[in-house]
């Protein structure tokens, strides 16, 4: 199918040049070489000029490392830059990563582009990127919007309340967009005398040993970053425990999950192809397709939407509504049954067994049950001093620790635990008429069997 016409923005709106030498895409939000919009509109367009195509990425080191990334964050985007580009170099296309920011990158190889084609990101720094490429760059740019399903001013022009207000955007949208994409053949080659980079991905263990970042939080064996490693965990997903989903979905326990977020973090899968496979599947009723499409589709780009249209995101007083932080500002006096310091949180040494099991799980293999992140992210608000103090906690251990750390879900969900995307509830101590959880929540699943699971786990990455 064709790229959808909403899905292309033209950001320099002149010609392309005609003593260009390639086309040039910067690859740094959908880390792939396959059902990639804005790969498959660079090579339409490289075909059309007779020119070869050229991805290229920006690999940010030391003090100008991505901002809370570690050694952790960085084995996951590497492993998959180093499949990414075994798929480029299959297709003809040719690849080139150095030390230095996504925008300096672009920048210099656009100087000898006919044409330079961008994806896209919401957050701030990837704004920052954009924003500087636009203004050095005089060649003719294009941005193909391809890691949400419904581009995100397409789907909203405004701030969403809540997922109640852009449901129903969405859906009216869900047809046009969840369609196949066919993949272009590469009619030039990329040969000698391209632009050559200064990474050699071809070894990512190599490129993180040489990278100066916090080490601290090592790499997990739990999940191994990459496309083909993406597609081979849906595939078999949705062939067996997918069957369950609608019913067994909030079972942390259940083995129900799909594990995709830290790949669509990483845009090493495109959303639309999880859409497609969840509908194609035999396995799972209605039911569980739709539940799933609920979370892949509208909960993630009901992220999307906050953080775009939200100018400090990561701050608790522009992120947070304001009827909420009234509320919680009325009970910050109110004592706190307990208090824990942010290191006693990081290492899981609280009264709570099964809290500290879900830090356990998060601490040591970058991934936690959604079920349970709500429930981890409401007791951080119980046990910190003040609420300003819980928000800043809980968005540093969720960035620090998480695969989909610093990602548009996660500044999203940890607002939300403080009243975003949220209505006022009964009145009760520390947290106003902001929603609380209890320990009840727990008796909705097997809490004693994901003791288990999660001893299981951190055992296997200890091995």
């Amino acid at each position: 199918m064709a790229i959808q016409a909403g899905r292309i923005t033209v950001l320099n709106d002149v010609p392309p040049r005609e003593d260009g030498a390639y086309v040039v895409y910067l690859l740094q939000q959908a880390n792939r070489a396959h059902f990639n919009p804005a790969l498959e509109y660079a090579v339409t367009e490289a075909n059309r000029l007779g020119l070869p195509v050229v991805a290229c990425f920006g690999l940010l080191d030391g003090a100008n490392g991505f901002p809370e990334a570690n050694a952790r964050h960085y084995a996951f985007l590497l492993q998959g830059l180093a499949d990414a580009k075994k798929g480029l170099d299959t297709r003809g296309i040719g690849f080139c990563m150095r030390k230095t920011s996504p925008a300096e990158i672009a920048i210099d190889l656009a100087r000898d582009a006919a044409l330079l084609v961008l994806d896209r990101g919401y957050l701030a720094i990837q704004k920052t990127w954009y924003g500087a490429i636009v203004a050095a760059v005089k060649t003719r740019i294009v941005q193909v919007e391809g890691d949400v399903v419904v581009p995100v001013e397409i789907a909203s022009a405004k701030h969403e309340f809540a997922a109640r207000t852009l449901r129903p955007k969405l859906h009216r949208l869900f047809d046009e967009y969840i369609e196949g994409l066919s993949e272009r053949t590469v009619k030039h080659r990329a040969g000698r005398g391209l632009p050559k980079g200064d990474v050699d991905i071809a070894d990512p263990d190599a490129v993180l040993a040489g990278m100066t970042l916090d080490r601290k939080v090592p790499p997990v064996k739990r999940f191994v970053g990459g496309e083909t490693e993406a597609r081979r965990r849906l595939k078999a997903y949705l062939t067996g425990p997918f069957a369950d989903y609608g019913t067994d979905r909030n079972k942390p326990e259940a083995g129900a999950a799909s594990h995709m977020s830290p790949y669509l973090h990483f845009g090493q899968i495109s959303p639309v192809e999880i859409a497609l496979a969840v509908r194609a599947a035999k396995a799972g009723g209605p039911e569980d397709k739709a539940a799933y499409l609920e979370e892949v589709i509208v909960r993630r780009e009901l992220a999307m939407n906050h953080v775009h249209y939200t100018q400090g995101y990561d701050a608790y007083a522009q992120a947070v509504p304001e009827w909420a932080r009234k509320a919680l500002a009325e009970h910050a006096d109110d004592r706190r049954p307990h208090t824990y310091t942010e290191d006693e949180l990081a290492e899981g040494r609280t009264h709570d067994r099964y809290w500290n099991a879900a830090q356990a799980e998060m601490r040591e293999t970058g991934y936690m049950h959604n079920h349970l992140r709500m429930y981890w992210g409401k007791k951080i608000l119980e046990w910190s001093p003040s609420p300003e103090d819980g928000f800043a906690r809980t968005l540093r251990l969720n960035n620090r620790y998480f695969l989909d750390g610093r990602d548009a879900n996660s500044f999203t969900n940890v607002a939300w635990v403080y009243g975003l995307h949220d209505r006022p509830w009964a009145r009760r101590k520390v947290f106003g008429t902001v929603r609380y959880q209890s320990e009840n929540s727990l008796r909705k699943f097997d809490a004693k069997a994901y003791l288990k699971t999660v001893e299981a786990l951190c055992a296997a990455e200890k091995n």
